[in-house]
């Protein structure tokens, strides 16, 4: 395999949701705290190097919807890929094609996981963008021109990075264009107790016009398992589809 092993790791309501009303009722907490220890605690269930998330994920969690500090006339950067910290060991991993995040650092901190971070970026980002993260020294990687080539991503974090097993963690559109596209080989869901019966926030996964559609998956169970305070952990297999999943 060319790629990273994806797994897509996700908490949801009973009802299926990512994100909403629902994170605020207190049966979501220890799903919260499951969903945490599973991939990023002491003793996590995967050993991953890295986690990717779209840019809408990233803004609401960590860039905050803040402007980049462009130079708008910044001396051009080198051509291709910019690898500032190859042997970091853990990194975010941000879908970016515009360049459009406005970082403040080339380190985050989630609870008590630290990362480097790495933009995925296409032809469409900037001169500019890509100066602004040279001088933060984020990396970043080239994957596609004018549209996101997930597949040639991959390989790049894999090749640059030394990244073998990667987590893919939303939002609901990249967790189904991954299923789609062949790339995502395991998902795992800790459901919370809890739901909120919004008809408006994101589900697990949503197909968009122009990047993935309803075309139907299938899954196979690998593992159920029952948390504290009434939540639930399930591991599935994808099926193949006849998609390289390399």
């Amino acid at each position: 395999m060319t790629r990273p092993y994806i797994f897509c790791h996700m908490m949801t309501s009973l009802d299926g949701k990512i994100m909403g009303n629902y994170m605020d009722h207190p049966a979501a907490a220890e799903a919260g705290e499951a969903f945490y220890r599973i991939a990023f605690g002491e003793n996590p269930y995967y050993r991953h190097q890295g986690w990717l998330s779209g840019r809408v994920t990233t803004d609401d969690n960590f860039t905050f919807y803040e402007k980049p500090a462009l130079e708008e006339n910044a001396p051009p950067v080198p051509d291709g890929d910019f690898a500032a910290q190859p042997d970091f060991g853990m990194y975010y991993v941000s879908i970016d094609p515009a360049g459009r995040l406005g970082w403040k650092d080339a380190v985050l901190h989630y609870e008590t996981t630290t990362a480097h971070v790495i933009e995925v970026l296409t032809g469409r980002a900037s001169n500019a963008y890509k100066s602004f993260l040279r001088r933060l020294g984020i990396s970043y990687i080239i994957a596609g021109e004018e549209t996101l080539d997930a597949a040639l991503a991959l390989q790049k974090l894999r090749a640059l990075f030394h990244i073998e097993t990667l987590m893919l963690g939303g939002g609901a559109v990249l967790n189904w264009s991954f299923i789609q596209a062949g790339l995502c080989d395991e998902v795992s869901v800790v459901i919370a107790p809890c739901a909120d019966g919004s008809a408006s926030t994101q589900t697990l996964f949503m197909e968009k016009p122009g990047i993935s559609d309803d075309t139907a998956a299938g899954f196979t169970l690998l593992e159920a398992k029952p948390l504290p305070s009434s939540a639930v952990w399930l591991r599935y297999k994808v099926e193949r589809q006849g998609t390289s999943q390399g």
